[in-house]
């Protein structure tokens, strides 16, 4: 792993780190940029849905991110969903290190068509998942609707991160899934947003 995040380019932060995981099971390349002028997205993990949805989670959140898995998709896609959502949050835990300056809190609620998500979140250092959200379909595509939970759980696990996913209501399981993505970028854009200087707890320290 490698991090740039006390360094400046120019007047800009460098919040940036990359990492890259290999097991007998999956081996993947992540890079991120939480301030990425550029936009950068290119995300190749083997499963289109997927693809899809992380390229929706950048956009929404301003981050700057690279994807790259090799995984074991003829058994399924759950070993490359979980890897890559393991390797995300301990990119981002990496990339905030003692979280100083910070918003901390982020919440958004998001509407698609007929679907309503809410994605709210707290860089706690403390990680929690709670998930509220109902699907019928097997899978979308080769992304087994399933993963969606698996994915959210090893992100915020590795990230540190006290995350709170409520569906309130929908009936397309495509809508309610992308609504996730991209409430949960919009929730992470308004948390790692520079404030100041201090660590943002009343303690002093977010672990």
């Amino acid at each position: 792993m490698g991090t740039d995040t006390d360094r400046k380019k120019g007047d800009r932060l460098m919040r940036s780190a990359e990492l890259r995981r290999q097991t007998g099971e999956t081996d993947i390349y992540c890079w991120m940029d939480l301030d990425d002028p550029d936009g950068t997205c290119s995300v190749a993990t083997g499963v289109g849905f997927f693809d899809h949805m992380l390229q929706l989670l950048a956009f929404h959140s301003g981050f700057g991110l690279i994807v790259k898995a090799d995984g074991d998709l003829d058994v399924d896609d759950h070993h490359t969903i979980e890897d890559i959502g393991i390797v995300l949050g301990q990119l981002f835990r990496e990339v905030l290190q003692d979280r100083r300056g910070i918003a901390r809190y982020g919440s958004f609620q998001l509407p698609m068509d007929e679907t309503l998500a809410n994605v709210t979140l707290d860089i706690s250092g403390r990680p929690y998942l709670v998930y509220n959200c109902s699907l019928s379909r097997d899978s979308i595509g080769t992304f087994s609707c399933e993963m969606l939970e698996e994915f959210l759980r090893a992100f915020a696990f590795n990230a540190g991160i006290t995350l709170h996913v409520n569906v309130c209501y929908g009936t397309n399981d495509h809508h309610k899934i992308e609504a996730v993505f991209k409430a949960l970028g919009r929730a992470l854009k308004a948390a790692v947003k520079i404030e100041g200087n201090a660590v943002p707890s009343s303690k002093g320290v977010l672990e």
